[in-house]
């Protein structure tokens, strides 16, 4: 746990950099292929080709490419319809993913993710119940990709690295993950992205090269080799830490106009439906205990 409320703070600060410098500035395919990218080269240096077999290293490649690949593009896409209180606030849904996907994987069915989801959807409402447009709803819906295929990742690999000896170093391994994902940010870029919207301040390749090398490369292991450290409620609960974290920065440093009042109802409500699922989830492992 201590090493997932590290990384929580470090990438606290990632929201607001991107919300305020990167979006709507920098093409976000361009963000998504610098950060992976640099994040790569970290993590080389270190790979070992012989440490795994083929078929893991290509399991672990297919990780990064949903966890970081294909949810970067639906991050990065998601600021340009919501602020970022907003966007943290909507990925509440997270804990809720990992709970419904692990419950999946072990066929079980819980009847709290539907009313979990329906409560933070409550929530997400009150936050813009003046302002709700065509807009507001794709980001919504943006920003539950990006949570469904971060909350994929975090459930596959620990389940693939709860499989490899116990002796295995996650760190010469680690870089297929981040090769999974350049697979996936390459074409991408090269199909969607725009040469014309390049960083064009010392600022922008700074806060790039931060979040690449920082945010991405070491945040991204320190946090994937502590979710194998803890269990899928742990794991869950860790998730939803960065909201509180994200916002007290955002707010803070760069967005002291925001609507206070309506954030914190609209955040009690999604609290709210995190509790419920929580609940529910005690409840079916009592059950089981029991049986």
């Amino acid at each position: 746990m201590p090493i997932l409320i590290t990384v929580t703070f470090l990438w606290a600060f990632s929201f607001s950099l991107i919300g305020v410098y990167l979006a709507g500035q920098v093409d976000a395919w361009f963000s998504v292929l610098m950060r992976v990218a640099l994040a790569t080269l970290v993590f080389l240096p270190f790979l070992k080709l012989r440490q795994i077999k083929v078929k893991v290293a290509l399991q672990l490649m297919l990780c990064g490419a949903i966890q970081l690949g294909i949810m970067y593009g639906f991050y990065y896409q998601s600021f340009l319809y919501l602020s970022v209180p907003e966007v943290l606030l909507f990925t509440v849904m997270t804990p809720i993913y990992i709970t419904l996907l692990n419950d999946l994987l072990d066929k079980r069915f819980n009847v709290g993710f539907i009313i979990s989801a329906l409560l933070a959807v409550v929530g997400a409402i009150a936050i813009r119940y003046q302002g709700i447009d065509e807009g507001f709803l794709k980001g919504l819906l943006i920003v539950q990709g990006a949570n469904l295929c971060f909350a994929t990742g975090q459930v596959a690999y620990k389940r693939i690295i709860a499989k490899q000896p116990m002796d295995l170093s996650q760190r010469t391994i680690f870089g297929w993950f981040f090769i999974g994902a350049l697979v996936v940010v390459i074409p991408c870029y090269l199909l969607l992205g725009n040469a014309d919207k390049l960083p064009t301040s010392t600022l922008q390749w700074s806060i790039l090269i931060y979040l690449g090398i920082v945010a991405s490369g070491i945040g991204y292991f320190a946090w994937n080799k502590g979710a194998t450290m803890v269990n899928v409620g742990t794991l869950a609960v860790a998730n939803n830490l960065l909201i509180p974290a994200g916002i007290i920065v955002n707010v803070v440093f760069w967005n002291h106009n925001a609507d206070i009042l309506r954030l914190s109802i609209g955040a009690s409500i999604i609290l709210l439906a995190l509790i419920v699922n929580d609940k529910f989830n005690q409840k079916i492992k009592k059950t089981e205990l029991n049986r």
